[in-house]
């Protein structure tokens, strides 16, 4: 072994604890990081700043990494009963050709069906900020739960930690009274961020 190798090794060993790393370069990064969609396995990967830039542009991988965009934006009263939501808590995402998917949370993960494109088309005449949603990477975020009245426009990787919640924190057949306090606490906590 060189003695440069050996050094290295020994840095590595007294840092401590590795805290999260880039998906695509390996390199520490802080909490508050970027995403990136892969577009085909539907996964989200975690990036630092300077790759982030390689995926500022949808031409950096012909569609197939999608950089997850920050703007969350609070929508007023939107009627989405024509979109065939079963239960109150659900996000819609527009696709690249133009059909769109909605998903709610449960225990088991995700549960996707596709939307009606009128009923789609109606909701957006409705509220013309949904107009330029960036197909794959963003989604309108709806709660009527319990009496609630919450739409945001918001980046999918929101919406993949709301699916991570409900199926870390869910109970029995309704929940129980620990998710919904979570999910309370996860809407209370969004901000919005027009960038």
């Amino acid at each position: 072994m060189t003695d440069a190798l050996a050094r290295v090794i020994r840095r590595a060993r007294t840092r401590g604890p590795v805290g999260e790393r880039c998906d695509l370069c390996g390199v520490e990064i802080p909490e508050e990081h970027r995403h990136l969609l892969d577009t085909v396995g539907r996964e989200i990967s975690c990036v630092c700043q300077a790759c982030s830039l390689l995926f500022n542009r949808d031409a950096a991988s012909d569609g197939h990494y999608r950089l997850v965009p920050r703007r969350r934006i609070r929508l007023p009263d939107i009627a989405t009963e024509g979109l065939g939501v079963p239960v109150g808590l659900a996000f819609f995402v527009p696709r690249s050709g133009g059909a769109v998917d909605a998903h709610y949370p449960s225990p088991a993960g995700p549960t996707r069906w596709e939307v009606d494109p009128a009923a789609w088309h109606d909701v957006v005449a409705s509220c013309p900020p949904l107009a330029d949603m960036a197909p794959e990477v963003e989604a309108l975020l709806v709660n009527t739960t319990r009496g609630r009245g919450e739409y945001w426009l918001t980046p999918i990787d929101a919406c993949f930690a709301l699916v991570a919640l409900v199926r870390r924190e869910w109970r029995g057949l309704s929940g129980g009274t620990r998710v919904w306090q979570e999910i309370d606490h996860f809407f209370a906590t969004l901000t919005e961020v027009r960038r």
